[in-house]
């Protein structure tokens, strides 16, 4: 597995588990408001070696944390993400993984693996290349979704938003689209400039503090048992 970071401590990445993050390199896409660009490509050589650097960590930190999160980049993308996660498992903790649903088969087959899910959703499926830059990727995404939905796994769908991406409107019908597909928890997160390379994005992102409003926040919490609208 090449792993190009890693978190030693969270309490925000895994629900309710203190939590290391791995941040796994390489990524199909390419959306515009990534944080982690860096973490795109897949260099030659990892970062991190997984049995010298990465697995050994573990080890030491059996008892300080809870879980483990297999973040990116793209997890999914990765062929060793099966055997990662059950070495991680191997030595007692809880897995969680987040994941923009590029691999769906690859996903279904860790799914059993998994404790907690974070599955982002870019925007209605047939909208995702104006975010991900590529052509039919709300197709892979759709099959992600119906894979975590048919799994049993505790998950959570959460978007991404700035109005030159997605504007208000489109992030209700979003909502519901998803509410009646069987999600129950839902959260928007409204974009943050840090680490995003988009000049144009970050410009007005600038400005974002009060957007996309309270009767959007509130119109989307009256379609999900949960929903959580998270700023920077």
């Amino acid at each position: 597995m090449k792993v190009g970071g890693l978190v030693p401590f969270t309490a925000t990445d895994y629900p309710g588990l203190l939590a290391t993050v791995l941040f796994v390199q390489g990524c199909p896409w390419r959306c515009g408001y990534c944080h982690n660009p860096h973490l795109q490509p897949r260099t030659a050589d990892s970062p991190l070696d997984w049995n010298d650097d990465v697995l050994a960590f573990l080890r030491r930190r059996v008892g300080l944390i809870d879980g483990v999160v297999f973040s990116g980049g793209e997890p999914t993308m990765d062929p060793g993400l099966g055997t990662a996660i059950r070495q991680a498992r191997a030595l007692g903790y809880k897995i969680g993984l987040h994941t923009g649903g590029t691999h769906p088969r690859r996903l279904a087959q860790v799914l059993p693996l998994v404790d907690w899910v974070g599955l982002d959703i870019k925007a209605g499926f047939d909208d995702y290349a104006r975010i991900t830059g590529v052509t039919g990727s709300g197709h892979p995404a759709r099959a992600s979704l119906q894979a975590v939905l048919d799994s049993g796994v505790d998950f959570e769908c959460r978007t991404t938003v700035h109005p030159d991406l997605i504007d208000a409107q489109e992030l209700v019908a979003l909502g519901r689209a998803l509410a009646d597909l069987g999600v129950r928890r839902y959260a928007v997160q409204v974009f943050r400039p840090q680490g995003c390379g988009d000049e144009a994005l970050n410009a007005r992102g600038q400005s974002l503090r009060d957007w996309p409003g309270p009767a959007i926040g509130d119109a989307l919490a009256a379609l999900f048992p949960s929903f959580t609208l998270r700023r920077a």
